[in-house]
């Protein structure tokens, strides 16, 4: 027999969470379907340095503030695994794992989610799948000849397994400034970016982002002028390690390169350097591909929304994104207030 249900979230990580603890509070009959074998979402898939922008107490999911880590300031990304995994002890969440959601059809007055291990039918439907899974690289010409290996975000471990090589790192985010410090010590480090990198204030954090993300949203939903939100304030929040390779003149940018040769890269001026491994910090696109059968896509691949709501199919709402759905709605912290509202539409929806 097929389960019904009021609502199927797809995704269980900190964005799933947080809408299965709206969907809790307001009696409604979920579930969350979760294609990783265990809790802890895209932080359990980080590199081993990673720490978070913010103390503990500014990285939680509504209901529950994540405990300090001892020691640290800013948790690892452990910590936060094990924050979420009793998350979703805590509150009960009904999560069925490991599910993959193959594709999500309408079905008369219901949404029909097919997945690898059965369909269920809901009423309405939460994507909370994040960008993890669909990594960007850029189309760089001779990125197909270059003989050395290849990584992006997503595949890179620990500095250890570059010992004493040549790695060129891409990318002008928090991403490409952390692995490149992480790096900075015991390799032949090259790190490049679009555009000169921009260091937030030493003391400026992740709760000041969130503060910035709101302000903006709140601007532009009342007509005001943009505020220009976290990227009026720079791209790379100065954490620790980030600061002290800077410091220490270990963490200075190369501008972008203009192609790679099968051994290294060349810039537009000639000059070249060789390469053994080029690791790709170039971002992430939505991971949406299950609601493809939906046809929800515009002319320039984007999908419009009124907060999270999809607009041409209102049974759908969209959580985690980035601002796209909701201020600062992929980090810990930002994404409890969209839930909320998310959850609270839908309740007024199937009632």
């Amino acid at each position: 027999m097929t389960p019904h249900v009021d609502v199927v979230v797809i995704g269980g990580g900190q964005a799933g969470l947080a809408a299965g603890y709206h969907l809790r509070r307001l009696a409604l009959d979920f579930v969350v379907l979760d294609a990783q074998a265990v809790a802890g979402g895209a932080w359990r898939h980080a590199w081993d340095s990673l720490r978070l922008f913010s103390p503990a107490a500014y990285s939680s999911l509504p209901g529950r503030l994540m405990p300090p880590q001892p020691g640290a300031t800013y948790p690892d990304a452990q910590h936060v695994v094990d924050y979420l995994a009793d998350y979703e002890t805590r509150y009960e969440l009904p999560i069925e794992r490991p599910v993959r959601v193959e594709g999500v059809h309408r079905d008369g007055a219901l949404l029909r989610v097919e997945t690898d291990s059965g369909t269920w039918h809901a009423r309405a439907v939460i994507s909370a799948t994040g960008t993890w899974g669909r990594p960007f690289l850029p189309a760089i010409p001779g990125r197909a000849q270059f003989r050395g290996a290849q990584l992006h975000t997503v595949e890179y471990r620990r500095p250890q397994d570059f010992t004493d090589s040549r790695v060129i790192v891409v990318g002008g985010g928090n991403s490409g400034a952390q692995i490149a410090a992480d790096l900075a010590h015991d390799t032949d480090l090259i790190w490049v970016t679009p555009r000169e990198p921009r260091f937030l204030p030493d003391d400026i954090d992740g709760r000041a982002l969130f503060e910035a993300a709101t302000a903006r949203r709140r601007a532009l939903d009342e007509g005001r002028v943009d505020t220009g939100g976290v990227s009026s304030l720079g791209d790379i929040v100065a954490v620790p390690p980030v600061r002290e390779a800077r410091d220490a003149g270990r963490l200075k940018a190369s501008p972008m390169f203009d192609r790679l040769t099968p051994t290294g890269v060349v810039w537009a001026d000639g000059v070249t350097a060789e390469a053994d491994t080029i690791i790709w910090c170039t971002g992430f696109r939505p991971a949406l591909s299950h609601l493809a059968p939906l046809g929800l896509r515009g002319p320039r691949g984007h999908i419009p929304t009124a907060g999270t709501r999809v607009l041409a199919e209102p049974r759908l709402h969209l959580l985690g994104y980035g601002d796209w759905t909701g201020p600062a709605s992929a980090t810990l912290i930002g994404v409890g207030r969209p839930a909320r509202e998310a959850a609270r539409e839908i309740a007024a929806q199937t009632r």
